[in-house]
């Protein structure tokens, strides 16, 4: 079958379901199985969503109808709006998991047309979850909020409000790993703001959480490296004292490349020498590759060198 094939088997679909859901509402349905009729409603409902989306029909659609020489414009829910209908109709008979379920689905679905629509529904999603107890599960779908704020929206301050929820509802189930991972992301999204206070906090602390456990120590180097860069484009003092406190609370920082490169910075900054900083950051970079975030933070710190040119070639 084609996809307007599909399209109209799951119009037609809409349709039954819908003429369930009155009838299940009047006097005789409520008597006569109306309970079984919404459920019947939800089942069409979700099989529709799927036909609408195998025809790629995420939002809505136009489907022009000539009936006795009369042309009709009408316009149908598409998948979206299948899957909310049904998640709709599963609370209304206290089926609240499935409910979520098609709250989520309808979020995946919207996702491809309207965003905040489907920020709507994964919110709806996610207030089931918690009041069922489900923080796991809800941290995740704050996690897939905060994807959208940032890839479609292009919201950082929003995306960062959902990690920060999604790393409170992860620290409450002792979920510390996936925390730390939501709490990552804030604070490199923090430190793009210019929010540095946060963003050290943030470093120091996962830096912290991870020196001691052998499968993750190797990572708090980054992170204190990440938590110096943020200290030194705020003030050079600052950045000297925190490096030497990561070095007494973690030895092996001293020893990392990450720590040789900051007391290099730190000393052609001193001397305002910005070739010896670029030569510096070169050399980092010739073994191990900058990403756009270190770069972007090395490029703050570089021009407040007096005379400096804003690069680092």
């Amino acid at each position: 079958m084609d996809s307007s094939g599909k399209e109209k088997e799951a119009i037609q679909l809409m349709a039954e379901a819908d003429k369930k859901v009155k009838s299940s509402g009047s006097f005789l349905g409520g008597m006569f199985g109306g309970n079984q009729k919404v459920e019947e409603a939800c089942e069409m409902y979700a099989r529709a969503a799927n036909m609408f989306k195998m025809a790629k029909n995420w939002s809505g659609i136009l489907l022009y109808i000539n009936i006795l020489l009369m042309r009709f414009v009408c316009l149908y829910p598409a998948a979206g709006n299948a899957f909310c209908q049904a998640a709709r109709l599963h609370m209304q008979l206290q089926n609240k998991h499935d409910s979520a379920t098609s709250y989520i689905d309808a979020g995946n679905a919207f996702k491809k047309a309207d965003p905040q629509e489907a920020i709507k529904c994964l919110n709806a999603a996610i207030d089931i979850y918690t009041d069922m107890g489900r923080f796991t599960i809800a941290a995740k779908h704050h996690i897939t909020i905060a994807e959208v704020y940032e890839s479609e929206l292009v919201d950082i301050e929003k995306a960062i409000a959902h990690y920060e929820q999604a790393a409170d509802y992860y620290k409450g189930e002792e979920s510390n790993s996936s925390a730390n991972k939501c709490l990552l992301k804030v604070a490199s999204y923090s430190a793009q703001l210019e929010q540095y206070p946060k963003a050290i906090e943030i470093y120091e602390q996962v830096g912290s959480n991870t020196m001691d456990n052998p499968l993750l120590k190797y990572s708090a180097k980054e992170y204190f490296f990440k938590a110096s860069l943020c200290h030194f484009i705020v003030d050079e003092l600052n950045a000297k004292l925190a490096i030497g406190k990561y070095e007494e609370m973690f030895p092996a920082f001293s020893d990392s490349r990450e720590c040789k490169l900051l007391k290099k910075l730190l000393e052609a900054h001193e001397e305002q020498n910005a070739e010896a900083f670029t030569e510096a950051v070169k050399e980092f970079d010739s073994i191990s590759r900058l990403d756009q975030w270190l770069t972007t933070m090395l490029l703050r710190i570089k021009k407040t060198i007096q005379g400096d040119e804003g690069d680092l070639k």
